[in-house]
C-alpha cells in the first residue's frame, strides 16, 4: 500500500521548482488517455510501433531478451519473463502483489524532492517492476519500454530495480515517442537497490519527440561488494531533458561507473550529470561523459564525494562544439571529507581539430566523411565489460546517427 505520509509530501513539493533545469508548467499537459488493450504477444505492436522501439534498442521480436516490458501512455501493454527467477511485472501490480515492495517505495528518492517526484506521486500511472532473485544471473538483456503515443501528455511513471544478493541484472530501456506526437512530458522515477554482491547493468537509450519534456529521477542503493553500471545515450532532439542521476555506495569494496553519451541539436537544452556518493571502505566510482552541441545547449555535471577512507574515483568529461549556435558548460565537482581518499577529474571542452580532418582528407575521404568518423571515436567511451547484446545496442544508436547532419 502506498503511504499517506509519502502523499502529504508530494502535496508540499507539487509547487516546488527543480535544483535544476528550467521550470515547466505541470499544468499544460494532459492527465488523462484512453487505455491501450494488453497483448499476450509484443510482436503483434504495429509496425510503426516496432520501429520506433527498435531505434532504442527495443526488441518487440524478443530476440536474444530475457523478458520484456511495455508501457504504453498509461497503460502496461505487455509484461512477461523467460528466465525463471527474473520476475517482470506493471508497478501498481507488485505493489499488489508484495507487501514487502512498500519498503523500497519512495525510500532512494526523496518525494519532496521537486515538482516532479510530487507529481509522480500524486498522479502516478504505473511504470516497472524488475528483480532477479537470490544468485539469478540474467542470460539475456531484459528490455523495457516506455511510450508516449498521446499527443500532450504527462507520462509519470515509478520503477522498482532489484537485485537480490549474488544477482545479476543487465537491462535496456528504451524511451520514445510515436512519430506524429509533438509535445508531452515523461516524468521517470526509478529507484534501484543493488544487494550484496550483486550487479545491475543499466542502459538507457533516448529518443524522444522534438518538443518533449523529460524529467527522470533515479537514484541507486549500492551494498558490500555490489556494482552498479549505467549507460546513457541521448543523441536525439528533444525540448528539455534534466536529470541527475545519483549513487550511493553504501557498501565496503562496492563500485559504480555511469557513462554517458548526449548529442544536443538546435533548440535542445540538456542538463545533464552524474553523482556518486562513496560511504564506505574501499568504494570506487567513475564517471565519464561525452557531448556534444550541433546547435543546443548543454550542461554536462558531474560530482564525486568521498565520505570514507580509501576510495578511489575518477571524473571525465570531454565535449565538442560543432555549431557556432551551440554552447556547452562542463561542471565537475569533487567533494572530500576525510583523509586517504584517491579522487581526479578531467574536463575538455573544443573543437575537431583541423589536422585530424585533413589528415583523413588526405587518405581519399571526403571531409563529412573526415569528420563522421572523428564524432564517433569520440563518442567512443571504452565501455568495459559490457555484455555482447547491450555494446551492440549502443553501437548500433551511435552508428545510426547522422550526428554532424543534425
Amino acid at each position: 500500500m502506498k503511504s499517506s505520509k509519502n502523499r502529504l509530501k508530494a502535496e508540499e513539493a507539487k509547487e516546488k521548482k527543480a535544483a535544476f533545469g528550467p521550470d515547466i508548467d505541470l499544468n499544460a499537459f494532459l492527465d488523462d488517455t484512453p487505455e491501450h488493450g494488453y497483448l499476450p504477444d509484443v510482436s503483434e505492436l504495429p509496425g510503426d510501433k516496432k520501429e520506433s522501439m527498435l531505434s532504442v534498442g527495443v526488441d518487440a521480436d524478443e530476440k536474444d531478451r530475457s523478458g520484456t516490458f511495455v508501457q504504453m501512455d498509461h497503460s502496461v501493454v505487455h509484461s512477461s519473463s523467460k528466465q525463471e527467477g527474473i520476475e517482470i511485472l506493471g508497478a501498481d501490480e507488485a505493489l499488489k502483489k508484495y507487501g514487502w515492495l512498500s519498503d523500497y517505495w519512495w525510500k532512494a528518492v526523496d518525494v519532496g524532492a521537486d515538482k516532479y517526484t510530487a507529481q509522480a506521486e500524486l498522479k502516478h500511472k504505473k511504470g516497472y517492476f524488475i528483480r532477479a532473485d537470490v544468485g539469478v544471473k540474467s542470460k539475456f538483456p531484459v528490455q523495457a519500454c516506455l511510450y508516449l503515443d498521446k499527443e500532450n501528455l504527462a507520462q509519470n511513471v515509478h520503477n522498482i530495480i532489484i537485485a537480490e544478493e549474488g544477482a545479476e541484472l543487465n537491462i535496456i530501456t528504451g524511451c520514445t515517442t510515436a512519430p506524429r506526437i509533438g509535445s508531452g512530458i515523461h516524468i521517470g522515477i526509478s529507484e534501484f537497490y543493488v544487494k550484496k554482491n550483486a550487479k545491475v547493468t543499466f542502459t538507457m537509450i533516448h529518443n524522444w519527440g522534438e518538443e518533449i519534456v523529460v524529467r527522470p529521477r533515479s537514484v541507486i542503493i549500492v551494498e558490500e561488494g555490489g556494482t552498479f553500471i549505467s549507460n546513457y545515450v541521448c543523441m536525439k532532439k528533444t525540448k528539455s531533458l534534466q536529470m541527475y542521476p545519483t549513487v550511493h555506495l553504501n557498501g565496503k569494496n562496492s563500485l559504480a561507473r555511469l557513462n554517458s553519451i548526449i548529442v544536443a541539436p538546435r533548440d535542445s537544452e540538456m542538463d545533464v550529470g552524474s553523482r556518486v556518493m562513496l560511504n564506505e571502505e574501499g568504494a570506487r566510482a567513475e564517471i565519464v561523459s561525452r557531448a556534444i552541441t550541433t546547435g543546443g545547449k548543454i550542461i554536462a555535471r558531474g560530482h564525486l564525494a568521498g565520505n570514507a577512507k580509501n576510495i578511489k574515483a575518477h571524473l571525465e568529461c570531454r565535449g565538442l562544439i560543432l555549431s557556432d549556435e551551440g554552447a556547452i558548460h562542463a561542471i565537475p565537482e569533487l567533494e572530500g571529507h576525510v583523509k586517504n581518499i584517491d579522487m581526479s577529474h578531467e574536463a575538455a571542452v573544443g573543437k575537431i581539430a583541423q589536422d585530424e580532418i585533413e589528415y583523413l582528407m588526405a587518405r581519399g575521404l571526403a571531409e563529412d566523411e573526415a569528420t563522421s568518423i572523428i564524432v564517433r571515436g569520440f563518442l567512443n567511451v571504452g565501455i568495459e565489460g559490457l555484455p555482447p547484446q547491450l555494446k551492440y545496442e549502443i553501437d548500433r544508436v551511435i552508428s545510426s546517427s547522422d550526428v554532424k547532419g543534425m
